[in-house]
Protein backbone atom coordinates (compact mmCIF):
# COMPACT_ATOMS: atom_id res chain seq x y z
CA UNK A 1 0.00 0.00 0.00
CA UNK A 2 1.05 3.54 -1.11
CA UNK A 3 1.89 6.43 1.50
CA UNK A 4 -0.97 8.29 0.05
CA UNK A 5 -3.14 5.92 0.09
CA UNK A 6 -2.18 5.50 3.69
CA UNK A 7 -2.74 9.22 4.63
CA UNK A 8 -6.02 9.54 2.75
CA UNK A 9 -7.65 6.55 4.83
CA UNK A 10 -6.28 8.58 7.70
CA UNK A 11 -7.38 11.66 6.64
CA UNK A 12 -11.41 10.28 6.37
CA UNK A 13 -11.16 8.70 9.74
CA UNK A 14 -12.40 5.48 10.76
CA UNK A 15 -15.65 4.38 9.04
CA UNK A 16 -16.90 1.60 11.07
CA UNK A 17 -17.72 1.90 15.06
CA UNK A 18 -16.61 -1.31 15.88
CA UNK A 19 -16.68 -2.80 19.17
CA UNK A 20 -13.74 -2.86 22.08
CA UNK A 21 -14.02 -6.56 22.25
CA UNK A 22 -13.52 -7.54 18.50
CA UNK A 23 -10.41 -7.16 16.54
CA UNK A 24 -10.32 -5.13 13.22
CA UNK A 25 -7.25 -6.74 11.90
CA UNK A 26 -8.84 -9.42 9.97
CA UNK A 27 -11.31 -10.27 7.73
CA UNK A 28 -13.20 -12.31 10.82
CA UNK A 29 -14.10 -10.64 14.14
CA UNK A 30 -12.28 -12.24 16.99
CA UNK A 31 -13.08 -12.68 20.53
CA UNK A 32 -10.18 -10.88 22.30
CA UNK A 33 -12.17 -10.84 25.79
CA UNK A 34 -15.91 -11.33 26.99
CA UNK A 35 -15.42 -11.53 30.72
CA UNK A 36 -17.90 -8.89 31.40
CA UNK A 37 -20.57 -10.04 29.10
CA UNK A 38 -20.26 -13.90 30.77
CA UNK A 39 -22.99 -14.80 33.37
CA UNK A 40 -21.86 -14.70 37.13
CA UNK A 41 -20.68 -18.38 37.49
CA UNK A 42 -23.67 -20.57 39.54
CA UNK A 43 -23.75 -21.22 43.30
CA UNK A 44 -21.85 -24.57 44.15
CA UNK A 45 -24.70 -27.08 44.85
CA UNK A 46 -25.02 -28.58 48.37
CA UNK A 47 -26.94 -31.55 49.35
CA UNK A 48 -28.68 -30.65 52.16
CA UNK A 49 -29.61 -33.99 54.25
CA UNK A 50 -32.32 -34.83 57.02
CA UNK A 51 -30.54 -34.68 60.32
CA UNK A 52 -31.21 -37.43 62.45
CA UNK A 53 -33.38 -37.06 65.56
CA UNK A 54 -31.98 -39.60 67.73
CA UNK A 55 -28.65 -40.95 68.70
CA UNK A 56 -27.58 -44.38 69.06
CA UNK A 57 -25.83 -45.38 72.56
CA UNK A 58 -21.74 -45.56 72.64
CA UNK A 59 -21.62 -48.73 74.12
CA UNK A 60 -24.83 -51.47 72.57
CA UNK A 61 -24.62 -53.58 75.47
CA UNK A 62 -24.57 -51.90 79.01
CA UNK A 63 -26.64 -53.87 81.30
CA UNK A 64 -28.17 -50.75 83.57
CA UNK A 65 -29.20 -48.88 80.33
CA UNK A 66 -30.59 -51.66 78.97
CA UNK A 67 -32.82 -52.18 81.87
CA UNK A 68 -33.44 -47.85 82.34
CA UNK A 69 -34.58 -48.16 78.88
CA UNK A 70 -36.71 -50.87 78.84
CA UNK A 71 -38.56 -49.58 82.05
CA UNK A 72 -38.89 -46.24 80.89
CA UNK A 73 -40.42 -48.43 77.03
CA UNK A 74 -43.30 -50.13 79.33
CA UNK A 75 -44.50 -47.32 81.83
CA UNK A 76 -44.85 -44.69 79.32
CA UNK A 77 -46.22 -47.24 76.25
CA UNK A 78 -43.57 -46.48 74.59
CA UNK A 79 -43.05 -48.02 70.55
CA UNK A 80 -39.47 -48.54 70.72
CA UNK A 81 -36.00 -47.55 72.23
CA UNK A 82 -36.09 -45.37 69.67
CA UNK A 83 -38.25 -42.42 70.95
CA UNK A 84 -36.32 -42.74 74.14
CA UNK A 85 -33.22 -41.89 72.34
CA UNK A 86 -35.09 -38.93 70.59
CA UNK A 87 -35.76 -37.62 73.64
CA UNK A 88 -32.29 -38.14 75.01
CA UNK A 89 -30.81 -36.51 72.30
CA UNK A 90 -32.89 -33.46 72.89
CA UNK A 91 -32.19 -33.47 76.56
CA UNK A 92 -28.74 -33.51 75.44
CA UNK A 93 -28.46 -30.28 72.99
CA UNK A 94 -30.48 -28.36 75.77
CA UNK A 95 -28.13 -28.97 78.52
CA UNK A 96 -25.06 -28.10 76.07
CA UNK A 97 -27.06 -24.57 75.47
CA UNK A 98 -27.60 -24.03 79.30
CA UNK A 99 -23.92 -25.47 80.14
CA UNK A 100 -22.70 -22.76 77.70
CA UNK A 101 -24.73 -19.75 78.92
CA UNK A 102 -22.96 -20.64 82.46
CA UNK A 103 -19.36 -20.31 81.43
CA UNK A 104 -20.45 -16.43 80.70
CA UNK A 105 -21.13 -13.66 83.08
CA UNK A 106 -23.85 -13.52 84.95
CA UNK A 107 -24.42 -9.71 83.08
CA UNK A 108 -23.52 -11.02 79.21
CA UNK A 109 -26.30 -9.83 77.27
CA UNK A 110 -26.11 -13.21 75.22
CA UNK A 111 -26.91 -15.01 79.09
CA UNK A 112 -29.40 -12.65 79.72
CA UNK A 113 -31.27 -12.77 76.32
CA UNK A 114 -30.93 -16.90 74.96
CA UNK A 115 -31.00 -18.20 79.16
CA UNK A 116 -34.57 -16.28 79.45
CA UNK A 117 -35.53 -17.63 76.31
CA UNK A 118 -34.86 -21.10 77.08
CA UNK A 119 -35.86 -21.10 80.19
CA UNK A 120 -39.46 -19.66 79.09
CA UNK A 121 -39.59 -21.92 76.97
CA UNK A 122 -39.28 -25.32 79.21
CA UNK A 123 -41.54 -23.57 81.55
CA UNK A 124 -44.34 -23.01 78.40
CA UNK A 125 -44.10 -26.72 77.77
CA UNK A 126 -44.31 -27.74 81.33
CA UNK A 127 -40.70 -29.64 81.92
CA UNK A 128 -39.68 -26.94 84.50
CA UNK A 129 -41.20 -25.38 87.06
CA UNK A 130 -41.77 -21.31 87.60
CA UNK A 131 -39.82 -21.74 90.87
CA UNK A 132 -36.84 -23.13 89.35
CA UNK A 133 -36.44 -20.58 86.69
CA UNK A 134 -32.68 -20.55 86.40
CA UNK A 135 -30.39 -22.07 84.47
CA UNK A 136 -28.68 -24.62 86.91
CA UNK A 137 -31.92 -26.24 87.13
CA UNK A 138 -31.84 -27.11 83.72
CA UNK A 139 -28.61 -29.11 83.99
CA UNK A 140 -30.87 -31.25 86.85
CA UNK A 141 -33.81 -32.02 84.03
CA UNK A 142 -34.01 -36.12 83.09
CA UNK A 143 -35.80 -38.08 80.74
CA UNK A 144 -38.79 -38.60 82.65
CA UNK A 145 -39.42 -34.53 82.83
CA UNK A 146 -40.13 -34.64 79.34
CA UNK A 147 -42.22 -37.75 79.21
CA UNK A 148 -44.62 -37.24 81.15
CA UNK A 149 -45.47 -34.01 79.06
CA UNK A 150 -46.29 -36.55 76.18
CA UNK A 151 -49.90 -36.46 74.80
CA UNK A 152 -50.27 -40.46 75.40
CA UNK A 153 -48.87 -40.04 78.86
CA UNK A 154 -51.42 -37.15 79.61
CA UNK A 155 -54.32 -38.68 78.07
CA UNK A 156 -53.96 -42.19 80.68
CA UNK A 157 -53.64 -39.39 83.54
CA UNK A 158 -56.96 -37.44 82.68
CA UNK A 159 -58.86 -40.91 82.61
CA UNK A 160 -59.81 -40.68 79.10
CA UNK A 161 -57.91 -44.40 78.58
CA UNK A 162 -58.22 -47.24 80.48
CA UNK A 163 -54.22 -47.84 79.98
CA UNK A 164 -50.80 -46.23 78.66
CA UNK A 165 -51.08 -48.49 76.04
CA UNK A 166 -55.19 -47.76 75.16
CA UNK A 167 -54.15 -43.97 74.86
CA UNK A 168 -51.76 -44.41 72.20
CA UNK A 169 -54.20 -46.49 70.46
CA UNK A 170 -57.07 -43.51 70.82
CA UNK A 171 -54.49 -41.32 69.87
CA UNK A 172 -53.82 -42.94 66.70
CA UNK A 173 -57.30 -43.95 65.57
CA UNK A 174 -57.62 -39.48 65.78
CA UNK A 175 -59.88 -39.96 68.76
CA UNK A 176 -58.17 -37.34 70.78
CA UNK A 177 -58.34 -33.49 70.36
CA UNK A 178 -56.07 -30.40 71.97
CA UNK A 179 -58.33 -27.39 71.69
CA UNK A 180 -59.99 -27.51 68.28
CA UNK A 181 -57.32 -29.63 66.43
CA UNK A 182 -57.33 -33.36 66.37
CA UNK A 183 -53.77 -34.62 66.89
CA UNK A 184 -52.76 -38.17 66.26
CA UNK A 185 -49.29 -38.03 67.37
CA UNK A 186 -48.58 -39.91 70.80
CA UNK A 187 -45.33 -37.59 70.93
CA UNK A 188 -46.96 -34.52 70.74
CA UNK A 189 -45.68 -32.52 73.82
CA UNK A 190 -48.52 -30.56 75.44
CA UNK A 191 -48.00 -26.97 76.33
CA UNK A 192 -49.68 -26.12 79.90
CA UNK A 193 -52.59 -23.82 78.70
CA UNK A 194 -53.17 -26.54 76.42
CA UNK A 195 -53.52 -29.18 78.77
CA UNK A 196 -57.03 -28.42 80.07
CA UNK A 197 -58.06 -28.95 76.86
CA UNK A 198 -57.58 -32.05 75.68
CA UNK A 199 -60.74 -34.20 75.00
CA UNK A 200 -62.61 -36.65 73.15
CA UNK A 201 -62.91 -35.68 69.05
CA UNK A 202 -66.45 -34.33 68.11
CA UNK A 203 -66.14 -36.98 65.47
CA UNK A 204 -65.48 -39.84 67.71
CA UNK A 205 -68.46 -42.18 69.24
CA UNK A 206 -66.25 -42.00 72.46
CA UNK A 207 -67.59 -38.22 71.90
CA UNK A 208 -70.89 -38.25 71.23
CA UNK A 209 -70.12 -38.65 67.19
CA UNK A 210 -71.13 -41.15 64.89
CA UNK A 211 -70.26 -45.07 65.82
CA UNK A 212 -67.98 -47.44 63.61
CA UNK A 213 -68.58 -49.46 61.26
CA UNK A 214 -68.54 -52.44 63.16
CA UNK A 215 -70.69 -51.11 66.16
CA UNK A 216 -73.58 -50.11 63.54
CA UNK A 217 -73.46 -53.51 62.06
CA UNK A 218 -73.86 -55.14 65.26
CA UNK A 219 -76.73 -52.74 66.37
CA UNK A 220 -78.18 -53.19 63.30
CA UNK A 221 -78.10 -57.33 63.96
CA UNK A 222 -79.03 -56.90 67.23
CA UNK A 223 -82.59 -55.05 65.90
CA UNK A 224 -83.17 -57.11 63.41
CA UNK A 225 -82.53 -60.38 66.40
CA UNK A 226 -85.33 -57.96 68.41
CA UNK A 227 -87.79 -58.20 65.73
CA UNK A 228 -87.67 -61.71 65.30
CA UNK A 229 -88.37 -62.38 68.98
CA UNK A 230 -91.38 -60.30 69.35
CA UNK A 231 -92.90 -62.01 65.67
CA UNK A 232 -92.23 -65.55 67.38
CA UNK A 233 -94.18 -64.47 70.73
CA UNK A 234 -97.02 -63.73 68.86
Amino acid sequence: MSVERLERIRALGPTRNYPTHFSTTSKRWKFESLSHSQPPPSPPIINIQNASTSRVPRRPFEAARLDSELKLVGEYGLRNKREVWRVQLTLSKIRRAARELLTLDEKDPKRLFEGNALIRRLVRVGVLDESRMKLDYVLALKVEDFLERRLQTLVYKLGLAKSIHHARVLIRQRHIRVGKQIVNVPSFIVRLDSQKHIDFAITSPFGGGRFGRVRRKKAKAAEGGDEEEEEDEE
